[in-house]
């Protein structure tokens, strides 16, 4: 790790104003679970650290008339166990929960889910964002099994968010602030998939910070549901979020979002479409799940990722329209 330098801001204008127009200038400190490993790998050198844990005004959880409001900096053990987020947003809740580490829980934000960098091993390894030797991605003829089933390159890394897919299912966006003022961006744009290994995989500007999500109130019921190796710490293999808007007992309306399959969170029209005017039962369930892989594209080691992404499909729906 290099040496840098250490600002402490106690607000968000004073948070922006230590930070510069190109990357590496400064990186933002907030649970430190993501940060810390990349700047100790050599991955991150940044000159300035800019610390926002003690900036109140990124915390809580509370409702607004947009919707429920998330700070930054609120930890991923105060999401899953927010009457707020569990009363109405099921898909985020056990998102949240679905972390097995007690520790991340309680030390990794809101914030550094959605701003995390990819924990692709070739990324990690110092082959770059796209994994690129002699131009080509040594990705598809090499170590692959917990890479991308969609898109189809040049990026093959998974998005590691836990939180991406439920936000992207239940419509949420993100404020980004920065000295010349604050814009929101959708959550289901804020997931970029690079061309090139310059650009970043999420839509962020390095004088920007993400200071809150915003989640829509209409009413849905939703679920997530992951499937990992082991249940202690490990990162999932692939998940499935799902919002259902319902009349009566048929879905009127249906967001379905797969993680861990793709460099961004992956939606799946075709599977939303599927049930449209139905009742989910065990038979639309399994058939939106089929419809949810139609055109996954996975790799030589990969394959078995098309049959859980297709069962996390199945077994969220299920799980939606218990609750």
């Amino acid at each position: 790790m290099e040496s840098f330098a250490y600002a402490n801001p106690a607000t968000v204008e004073e948070a922006v104003g230590q930070l510069a127009a190109q990357w590496g200038e400064a990186d933002v400190l907030a649970g430190g679970t993501d940060l810390i490993s990349l700047m100790k790998e050599n991955l991150h050198a940044p000159r300035r650290v800019v610390n926002i844990k003690n900036i109140k005004a990124l915390e809580g959880i509370r409702k607004t008339a947009a919707g429920l409001r998330i700070g930054a900096l609120v930890t991923m053990d105060e999401l899953a166990k927010s009457a707020l987020v569990l009363a109405g947003y099921r898909a985020l809740a056990e998102a949240a929960a679905g972390i097995p580490s007690p520790q991340i829980r309680h030390m990794g934000t809101v914030g550094g889910d959605l701003c995390q960098r990819p924990r692709c091993w070739y990324y990690r390894g110092g082959f770059g964002l796209l994994a690129m030797k002699d131009g080509k991605s040594l990705v598809p003829e090499g170590e692959n099994k917990y890479h991308a089933i969609f898109g189809g390159g040049p990026a093959y890394f998974v998005s590691a968010s836990s939180l991406g897919p439920a936000l992207v299912a239940l419509g949420a966006k993100v404020k980004l602030v920065s000295a010349k003022g604050a814009r929101e961006v959708p959550v289901a744009q804020f997931f970029v998939t690079p061309k090139d290994g310059d650009t970043r995989e999420i839509a962020l500007r390095p004088d920007e910070i993400l200071t809150e999500v915003v989640v829509p109130g209409a009413a849905v019921k939703s679920a997530t549901y992951e499937v990992r190796q082991k249940t202690a710490l490990d990162w999932p293999l692939a998940t499935a979020s799902v919002a259902l808007e319902m009349n009566g007992t048929t879905v009127k309306s249906a967001k379905i979002v797969l993680g861990h399959v793709a460099p961004a969170p992956w939606d799946s029209p075709a599977a939303a479409h599927s049930l449209a005017g139905k009742q989910v039962t065990e038979a639309t369930a399994e058939a939106a799940g089929k419809a949810a892989v139609a055109d996954a594209r996975p790799l030589s080691q990969n394959a078995y990722k098309v049959t859980l992404a297709k069962v996390a499909v199945k077994r969220a729906l299920l799980n939606a329209v218990k609750g």
